[in-house]
């Protein structure tokens, strides 16, 4: 049944509710207003626009809820009706939930001169560097202003983010790939509206090479500052062969407990001719896996360890694809950025002493779980529903993967297990991320893993109290008892 009411354009009637709802934070008008533009045939790439310029207006800087909005926006299009409006509505509700009581961001204007793209480049690193937040958003908006392509963009802030070591434990690498992939979705007519909002986490982050772990008993950081220009030259001597395939031997050399044997090998990839990107693929598999084979008997806090070196891989590779867009030469930041991800998976290493088992390797058939694909689904979501089936939500995933089954319908699956839930900030990034790296794989053996490592991640925070699936559920019944009572009035 579709919603109908008296109002003579429902677009611009559920736009305003939106705009209400979402100015004062009401779970309830956001879940009505949202079930009401898509009801109206609104497109959702204009509820996702109308949200996260919201979002960029009314908070000074980037938040977990304009990536919780990018993340589900990215995985609407392998998403049911009824779940692309749970998607729209979380995304919707954490941006608002961020923007209240927070002052509206101040407009600041590009520079009167417009210098060379090399000067604006560096000014923008130096800025960072010295957290000097004002001066790098201006420099942003200028390089915005003079007609920048998304991949230069994209080139100037990845060496911006890098210039500190997996800066906030990768949340500002993160959020500055979220901000252009909502751009992807929004327009890049908005990037001076959108994109100056990560400045000011990247120029306050703390970087990892104040903390001790990174310096003692192995000099990580020195390490990453000697290989960098090594690795550079070896770029930009290399072949960049388009054929080589060696990702998956190189997430396996990168799970390695000799930093230096680390370097090394993405210096042999860059030899035989493995392009910035590819590194970033191997690097984010690698990640996957760590989680893939997170062990039960850590403490439950430590799967956030896991989970941000994941997040921040798979937002290098992103950022590394886009810059690889354009003939831009990348080599030395590039290098950086993969190098800190190497060295934070490293010291995530005891995650996996001893390793869990991965499910469905070696030939596995795992005989005694259900064969069909919707039994498998059905006993994956009630997996979800009890607490420490960790292991069990891994073996449901392989059992559903070995047997050919669609993993579109399993990635389905798994999004309805966390749209369902009162989920948290990682959740949503888990889900996301490996989406994401499960499409670069396709249905193969490391595609597998990495689906099994969000399944591992989501069993572990699952079940909660599905407090905003009752509001949701309550709005879809008043709009859908509205539809009802026109029909009784006018009969």
């Amino acid at each position: 049944m579709k919603t109908t009411f008296t109002h003579a354009d429902l677009a611009a009637h559920w736009h305003q509710r939106l705009a209400n709802g979402l100015a004062h934070d009401l779970g309830l008008v956001i879940a009505k207003a949202m079930h009401g533009q898509l009801a109206a045939g609104v497109p959702q790439a204009e509820i996702v626009r109308e949200v996260a310029l919201f979002g960029a207006q009314n908070r000074d800087g980037w938040g977990v809820g304009l990536t919780i909005l990018t993340a589900l926006a990215n995985i609407l299009p392998v998403l049911p009706e009824e779940e692309a409006y749970l998607a729209l509505f979380h995304g919707a509700r954490r941006v608002a939930a961020d923007c209240d009581g927070e002052a509206p961001r101040r407009e600041r204007a590009p520079l009167g001169s417009r210098p060379d793209p090399a000067a604006l480049k560096r000014w923008l690193r130096r800025w960072t560097n010295v957290r000097h937040r004002e001066a790098a958003e201006r420099t942003l908006l200028t390089a915005i202003a003079a007609g920048f392509s998304p991949a230069e963009l994209a080139d100037a802030l990845f060496a911006a983010g890098t210039e500190r070591a997996f800066a906030d434990t990768g949340h500002s690498l993160d959020f500055i790939n979220k901000a252009f992939e909502c751009l992807d979705l929004v327009g890049w007519q908005h990037a001076a509206a959108l994109l100056p909002t990560v400045v000011g986490q990247m120029a306050a982050a703390r970087g990892a090479e104040e903390s001790t772990a990174w310096r003692q008993p192995v000099d990580l950081v020195a390490l990453c500052e000697e290989s960098t220009s090594e690795l550079a030259d070896l770029f930009a001597a290399g072949r960049g062969s388009r054929d080589w395939s060696g990702h998956a031997a190189l997430a396996q050399e990168l799970l390695g407990d000799d930093p230096a044997r680390i370097a090394d090998a993405l210096k042999e990839a860059i030899r035989a001719g493995a392009a910035p990107a590819d590194l970033g693929q191997s690097l984010a598999y690698a990640a996957a896996l760590r989680v893939a084979r997170f062990g039960n008997a850590n403490e439950h806090a430590d799967w956030e360890t896991a989970h941000h070196v994941f997040t921040y891989a798979n937002a290098v590779h992103q950022m590394l694809t886009r810059i690889g867009t354009a003939n831009i030469d990348t080599h030395g930041t590039a290098v950086r950025g993969v190098l800190h991800g190497a060295m934070a998976l490293y010291l995530a290493r005891y995650l996996n002493v001893p390793p869990a088992r991965i499910p469905g390797d070696g030939g596995e058939q795992l005989d005694d779980l259900p064969a069909d694909p919707e039994t498998i689904g059905a006993a994956l979501l009630d997996a979800f529903d009890r607490q420490r089936q960790v292991d069990l939500a891994a073996r449901l995933v392989a059992r559903h993967l070995t047997l050919g089954h669609s993993p579109q319908a399993l990635i389905a699956t798994l999004a309805h297990a966390v749209l369902r839930e009162d989920a948290g900030f990682h959740a949503y990034q888990m889900l996301e991320a490996g989406v994401r790296q499960f499409g670069a794989w396709g249905d193969t053996d490391e595609g597998r893993h990495i689906l099994i490592a969000v399944a591992r991640y989501l069993a572990a925070h699952s079940p909660t109290e599905r407090a905003s699936l009752q509001t949701a559920d309550i709005a879809r019944r008043l709009m859908r008892g509205g539809e009802l009572h026109q029909e009784a009035g006018s009969s």
